[in-house]
């Protein structure tokens, strides 16, 4: 018998999320972050309200109930704050505002509002460890190298050669000089002057920045380079040389990243949420060593650190197992859940990371079983649940810094940033008829991706993640439980356990069928073929199904 579950149609002319489905309860014995499903929006890039061809807060404030219909738990937005433009909004001017192209702050309250309304919470991006160029504080650095200011930003006296030998993650040296020769301290672009936390003045204003967002009913924050801020007090050089796999995450950047001051300030920031109820923290963490990860969601620190491990695997089963097997294992040891990643806005769109085409469909389909099967939380990018591919931006729409420091030779992340199709028109629906063209090229062939057409197809991958989060919720097993990892060739498994029952999801990365034995049932498949007799199920190259029992 078929494994693929059907949802239940929609009359025409009707949106299928004009009645947002009542909001899932939360077991009352775990705060909701530690497995809840938190959807990323590229503000920019969801939805444009007002026809400028930019994504903006009202766009995303007329399109919660389809969040709601698709059963995810929050929202994560990044950036909203005036900026000065040089990197998709991580170069902040003024953290307590919003960018004019994204409405205002009242708009964030009545997003939040309505977002309350049908269930969701909603999560807000902080920058912390660096500003724009033009932010107040550094265009007064430059003005006066005396001035107070100056001591909230790293600077250098002039001469011949930079301080030391760090490099930007954005390509060419970490330093720049001001008009007056001296140095500054750069690890993005150079608009992004790196802030000095060893001044309590900076930890002041952003405890301050926090609450003010704190007071607007948000539900906490997803920190910027949670593992920056402070960097070694004698700007010594890095001990290793460039590494293409480790560069900025590993021992050759030892002086720059993750020093043991930075764990102070997430101490302070979790006892401001600890005064709001149910807010919480998530950093990212992009170190190499899971275990130096997870610290950062110790007890008394962040309430999360994002685990990209899967989101670098290959699609093989070994990198799949250690990935999972590693992150249960280190945060298990502090006691904190692991929040997976397998998209996002700075890596290529998982459909074309697992090879193109109809093979990385098939992957990425798989993938996101897996990835909502697991125990913790799961971070879904905007656009991954339609199984949109790596778009192509030709080179002169580029915006990405990487792309332009680099001069072309690497590819930057426009491509995972196109605006989201929400309908088949000429315009994918993404803004209103006649407005302005978007910000970034959405491709022609998108139109078969949208969110209209995907809607009404029981076999979409749209579908695939609505029904993925209706079995989830309906399964404690799935999320909350506790889970093994094992793999026997090119099947993938996880045993999953949770309120006296098991799921186990298993997952056939391999080029041939393959025979799993199985006295349970099953509850979804990622794709058709899938075929369960009384003791096996047999599953198809590249597809994963969710198993009720042992």
């Amino acid at each position: 018998m078929s494994a693929q579950l059907v949802t239940a149609g929609t009359a025409a002319g009707q949106q299928p999320w004009s009645r947002p489905a009542p909001a899932q309860e939360q077991a009352a014995e775990q705060p909701w972050w530690r497995s809840a499903v938190v959807y990323q929006v590229y503000l920019r890039s969801f939805a444009d309200g007002n026809g400028d061809g930019i994504g903006d807060l009202a766009g995303l404030r007329a399109r919660l109930p389809y969040l709601s219909w698709l059963g995810v738990d929050a929202l994560w937005i990044n950036p909203h704050y005036p900026s000065g433009g040089a990197d998709g909004g991580y170069d902040v001017v003024d953290y307590r505002a919003v960018d004019p192209e994204y409405g205002d702050v009242s708009d964030v309250e009545a997003l939040v509002a309505d977002a309350r309304q049908l269930g969701l919470r909603v999560v807000l991006d902080v920058v912390p460890n660096h500003t724009s160029d033009r932010h107040p504080w550094f265009q007064a650095a430059l003005a006066d190298p005396d001035g107070p200011e100056a001591s909230r930003y790293h600077f250098a006296p002039p001469s011949e050669e930079p301080p030391n030998n760090w490099r930007s993650l954005f390509g060419g040296p970490a330093w720049s000089r001001t008009p007056d020769g001296r140095w500054y301290l750069h690890l993005f672009a150079p608009e992004q002057p790196d802030l000095n936390w060893r001044d309590p003045v900076v930890a002041e204003d952003f405890e301050r920045t926090l609450r003010f967002w704190l007071d607007r009913g948000v539900s906490g924050f997803r920190v910027d380079v949670a593992y920056g801020l402070y960097k070694d007090a004698g700007l010594r050089d890095n001990p290793g040389e460039y590494s293409p796999t480790l560069f900025g995450h590993g021992p050759e950047q030892a002086m720059t990243w993750n020093q043991p001051e930075v764990h102070d300030v997430w101490r302070r920031w979790r006892g401001i949420c600890d005064e709001y109820p149910d807010t919480m923290l998530v950093g990212e963490v992009c170190l190499a060593d899971l275990d130096e990860v997870a610290l950062y969601s110790r007890p008394d620190e962040m309430h999360q650190s994002l685990s990209f491990r899967l989101l670098k695997s290959t699609w093989q089963t070994a990198a799949f197992t250690d990935a999972i097997g590693s992150a249960l294992e280190a945060f298990g040891r502090v006691g904190a859940p692991v929040s997976w990643v397998l998209g996002n806005h700075d890596k290529d769109r998982m459909v074309t990371r697992f090879g193109g085409g109809e093979t990385g469909l098939s992957r990425a389909r798989a993938a996101a079983l897996l990835l909502l099967s697991l125990p913790g939380s799961a971070y879904v990018y905007a656009g991954d649940e339609l199984g949109l591919p790596q778009a192509h931006v030709p080179d002169e729409a580029k915006r990405d810094p990487i792309f332009l420091r680099s001069n072309g030779e690497r590819a930057g992340r426009d491509g995972c940033r196109v605006p989201m199709p929400w309908n088949a028109t000429s315009g994918v629906g993404f803004s209103p008829a006649g407005a302005a063209r978007p910000w970034l090229p959405v491709p022609a062939e998108w139109r078969q991706h949208a969110v209209s057409r995907q809607a009404r197809d029981s076999s979409s991958v749209l579908s695939l993640y609505r029904q993925a989060l209706a079995v989830r919720a309906e399964h404690p097993a799935l999320g909350t439980g506790e889970a093994t990892v094992s793999s026997r060739g090119d099947v993938l498994t996880v045993r999953c356990t949770g309120g006296g029952r098991t799921v186990r999801c298993v997952v056939n990365m391999g080029a041939e069928s393959v025979l799993v034995g199985s006295r349970g049932r099953v509850l979804l498949a990622s794709g058709p073929g899938v075929h369960s007799s009384a003791r096996s199920v047999a599953l198809p190259p590249d597809t994963a199904v969710w198993i009720a029992g042992d």
